[in-house]
């Protein structure tokens, strides 16, 4: 979602400033490029340990950062490009899609605002699963919710963290990176951005024709 679909991660980087700034530090680049796909729990522990304060509970920072990116999603999401056209391509086909995505299920409500709520017959949220991205956990429940074969689906993705979940549950996967640069990465196909990409792609990437 955040970053592929929509372009949210700004949003993030002001909650994420402004959370550091209240603990009266500032978040260092590499640290805001770590936290990218990662849970809640993992993003509060690097931000923590950027700000030399590791003893902060990661709960009570991951409530103050979800008020706050509640307040900027509902401010408007912008689409990523191409990725509202790929989308309708999808639906209009008739293809099972789901939504999978590190973000807690209260801030997908929001998102889903824009994103609209019928296009996905599945949303699998990061507070949903055990093991959050990069574990396997949430593209193989995505794929049982939509009951097909993990190597049937192809998993977009952004993040070096998304990437590694989808490889790892078996997903053909497309990188489209956007805050962070993704390196190459056998078996992954890149792009640039999502414009221009279409049913034929995605079945080339299954090894397929078309349906």
């Amino acid at each position: 979602m955040d970053g592929t679909l929509v372009d949210s991660e700004k949003l993030w980087d002001v909650a994420l400033q402004e959370l550091a700034a209240r603990y009266g530090g500032s978040l260092s680049a590499s640290a805001r490029a770590a936290v990218i796909g990662t849970s809640q729990a993992d993003a509060m522990r690097i931000v923590h340990d950027d700000l030399g304060q590791p003893q902060r509970d990661w709960r009570d920072s991951a409530a103050w950062i979800d008020a706050r990116i509640l307040e900027l999603f509902r401010g408007g999401l912008r689409w990523r490009p191409g990725a509202l056209a790929l989308l309708r391509a999808v639906r209009a086909a008739g293809v099972p899609t789901a939504l999978v995505t590190s973000s807690t299920r209260p801030l997908v409500e929001v998102a889903l605002d824009t994103l609209g709520r019928d296009s996905f017959d599945a949303v699998v949220c990061g507070d949903e699963v055990v093991a959050a991205k990069p574990h396997p956990e949430p593209y193989l429940t995505a794929a049982r919710l939509l009951g097909v074969p993990i190597a049937r689906c192809v998993a977009i993705e952004d993040s070096p963290t998304g990437v590694a979940s989808a490889l790892a549950a078996g997903a053909a996967v497309l990188a489209v990176p956007a805050e962070v640069p993704l390196p190459p990465t056998d078996g992954v196909h890149q792009l640039e951005s999502l414009t221009g990409a279409d049913l034929e792609l995605l079945a080339a990437l299954l090894g397929e024709p078309p349906a």
